[in-house]
């Protein structure tokens, strides 16, 4: 069956010596690994489709085996997300996250839309770092283990949050705060921001401002969160670790 469909390139992976496995988030159908015949011979057709964070109409085959990726016309390159080096280990990282999140053939139009717009926000942006935390968000409802945001994960009390408890899996009401004294203190505004991050579409909300320090608390809280419910390695967290232990 052929099927001509718009995808992002999540994964690649040398298939042989002139071959390649390319592993692309479509929207029609979902994740799916194809062959990419001679992609890495110097004047192969297929090589510039089948690249990292690469957005293009491809046309597929798909039969009951391995999938062929026949053509693809280019989207996107994310230019400037490849021109600098703490873009790209982002992208990389929301990339890496998404493969491992969601599962084969398995479409999902709106995560697809939303991946799509963050990596555009990421290439284009200078304030990338909040349009990141809300698809983060998204992949984690995706993936079964979104926390509790709205309301108090303890009572079910939709006011007076005061707190966000890694271990109890989300926020705690000033009448539970004390079942957790590792909670981590959060405004109310900041609850607010976080239920937009999980419900809310990018292109909804527009440029959210946000201090500094906020964005480096929420941004602590989300990898705490990932490290405690996310089950995966991600090779390229590593790297930003990198990058803020030389930013301090």
């Amino acid at each position: 069956m052929l099927q001509k469909t718009v995808g992002i390139v999540l994964r690649t992976q040398d298939y042989g010596e002139t071959h390649k496995l390319v592993t692309i988030f479509t929207k029609e159908v979902g994740k799916i690994t194809t062959i990419s015949r001679g992609a890495n011979k110097p004047r192969s057709r297929l090589s510039a489709v089948s690249q990292l964070f690469i957005e293009a109409d491809f046309l597929l085959y798909i039969p009951k085996g391995l999938a062929t990726l026949r053509q693809g016309d280019i989207i996107s390159t994310y230019r400037h997300i490849r021109e600098d080096l703490l873009r790209t280990t982002y992208a990389a990282y929301m990339i890496e996250l998404t493969d491992k999140l969601i599962e084969e053939k398995s479409p999902d139009p709106f995560l697809y839309n939303e991946l799509s717009q963050t990596l555009e926000w990421i290439n284009e942006e200078e304030d990338y770092l909040v349009p990141l935390m809300m698809y983060e968000m998204k992949l984690f409802k995706k993936g079964g283990f979104a926390p509790v945001v709205d309301y108090c994960v303890n009572c079910s009390y939709h006011e007076g949050l005061q707190a966000f408890s890694i271990r109890e899996g989300g926020a705690l009401c000033n009448r539970c705060v004390s079942i957790d004294q590792y909670a981590m203190r959060l405004p109310p505004a900041l609850f607010r921001i976080l239920s937009i991050f999980l419900h809310v579409e990018l292109d909804r909300v527009g440029k959210i401002k946000m201090k500094t320090e906020n964005i480096e608390r929420l941004r602590q809280l989300l990898d705490q969160y990932y490290d405690q419910y996310g089950g995966y390695k991600i090779r390229s967290r590593k790297l930003l670790e990198q990058f803020k232990k030389l930013e301090e």
